[in-house]
């Protein structure tokens, strides 16, 4: 007994020295069940994770355009690889190198993915028996009018671009990085080698000490250095002379109907913090305390901001994250996300998670779609089918038997369809509460989901 005694003050010294246990309540007595056990359990009780809100909370709207945009990434994804074959046809099984970039998890067969989409992909056997893939008139119609529709975009997209780095606090961003938005802002797939350069009086692409390709801001665009809520609100326009400072703007808040006993529980908090002045994500915070109500409202407006450049108004939150340092934003940045429900919302289809904001959206629609929105709205209405499966035509007098096999017998049952996937287990957020007493914590609304879900 005196063993286990000194084993667990040993291994608590080291646990304090974590600071696991800051914010815990030690009540627990040390000889009932196994330490090891108690420390597991503890920590994964305290978890304030996306998984922890309640199912009833959903915003089931947001969660079917998660699920329609995922689909239609990983379709682009292999229409952006054969575009960049010469023929722009490619044997399927050289398509196996490119299933992080389609984002198409084993064991799920390219094959048969491709086969769902019949007006977008064609597969064909040449005489050797070798499957290929190649595009659809339609497919290759719609590519050609996104190229239009990107170049139409290109000055916005670049004022965007601008916009990023003037919020950044070293006023330039690593190239890689802002490769993580190419899709989100309208870029072109050649932005790296092309576009960065259409635009020298915005930004030049410079070397750092590593190697690695920075794009810098060539000149600061006062007129730019007004957010999007300004000018929503205030109808604020483009200013000559503008300094960025505080500001006391209210965010639109948009909270779903089965979220009203937690607005009313927690309407103090929320309009509290509403009322609190921040600084404009284009001045500069360097200043700032992390962790202050006045750092985390400033990340707040920041995710609004960069949420508003988008053409979906979402983003992956993983994005978000690349951009912590640069953009002066708190390490537990999806914390944020979740405590401030009527600002934004957070997905958890799949292994990595959207957030959307929700006053662009009215159910399951933009409420104001740009050309790029309408023309993904086109694309989709092209992806996927129900029915009879297409037969593969080749390019000799091939006898049935040859390519019987093909798709084995069961296939159907393992193509990929729009249904919602399997929760995914995400690490835990963090193991300690916020010391915030102004602004409503994950825990008090996951406590508050709960409560409403048995009333």
């Amino acid at each position: 007994m005196v063993n286990q005694i000194v084993k667990a003050e040993a291994l608590m010294n080291k646990v304090y020295e974590a600071d696991v246990f800051v914010f815990l309540p030690m009540r627990r007595k040390w000889y009932g069940e196994p330490l090891l056990g108690w420390l597991q359990s503890r920590c994964m009780t305290t978890s304030k994770r996306v998984q922890d809100r309640s199912k009833r909370k959903r915003v089931h709207d947001l969660e079917i355009v998660t699920e329609k945009w995922k689909i239609v990434s990983k379709v682009m994804g292999v229409m952006e690889v054969l575009k960049q074959e010469v023929e722009m046809v490619i044997p399927v099984r050289n398509l196996e190198q490119y299933r992080t970039r389609i984002n198409l998890p084993k064991p799920y067969k390219i094959s048969e993915f491709l086969l769902k989409s019949p007006k977008l992909f064609e597969l064909y056997k040449d005489q050797r028996g070798v499957l290929w893939c190649g595009m659809t008139k339609e497919a290759e119609d719609l590519l050609e009018e996104q190229e239009r529709l990107v170049e139409e975009h290109s000055d916005k997209a670049a004022e965007y671009v601008t916009r990023c780095l003037m919020m950044s606090t070293d006023k330039q961003l690593r190239m890689d990085k802002i490769a993580h938005f190419r899709r989100d802002f309208g870029l072109p797939m050649d932005f790296r080698t092309k576009w960065v350069h259409k635009y020298p009086e915005l930004f030049r692409v410079v070397k750092s000490g590593d190697g690695e390709d920075y794009l810098k801001l060539v000149s600061w665009k006062p007129a730019w250095a007004i957010t999007e809520l300004e000018k929503k609100i205030l109808g604020a326009t483009e200013i000559s002379v503008h300094e960025p400072g505080l500001l006391s703007l209210p965010f639109l808040l948009k909270f779903p109907p089965n979220y009203k006993k937690l607005v009313y529980r927690y309407g103090g908090k929320i309009e509290h913090f509403q009322k609190r002045s921040y600084l404009s994500p284009y001045a500069d915070a360097r200043g700032l305390t992390a962790g202050s109500l006045e750092f985390d409202k400033r990340a707040v407006a920041i995710m609004h901001e960069l949420l508003s450049f988008t053409i979906d108004k979402r983003l992956v939150t993983d994005h978000l994250t690349h951009f912590r340092r640069e953009f002066v934003m708190p390490q537990k940045l999806m914390r944020l996300l979740l405590k401030h429900a009527g600002i934004f919302y957070v997905s958890e289809r799949g292994k990595r998670f959207s957030v959307f904001l929700t006053e662009a959206y009215e159910g399951q629609e933009l409420i104001e779609k740009g050309p790029l929105v309408v023309w993904k709205e086109n694309f989709l209405s092209l992806v996927g089918y129900r029915g009879k499966k297409k037969k593969i035509e080749t390019f000799c007098d091939l006898a049935d038997g040859e390519h019987e096999n093909l798709i084995d017998n069961d296939s159907e049952k393992e193509c990929i369809s729009m249904q919602l996937e399997c929760d995914e287990i995400m690490d835990d957020i963090e193991n300690s509460l916020l010391v915030d007493n102004d602004a409503m914590e994950v825990g008090e609304l996951g406590s508050a989901c709960k409560d409403s879900d048995r009333s």
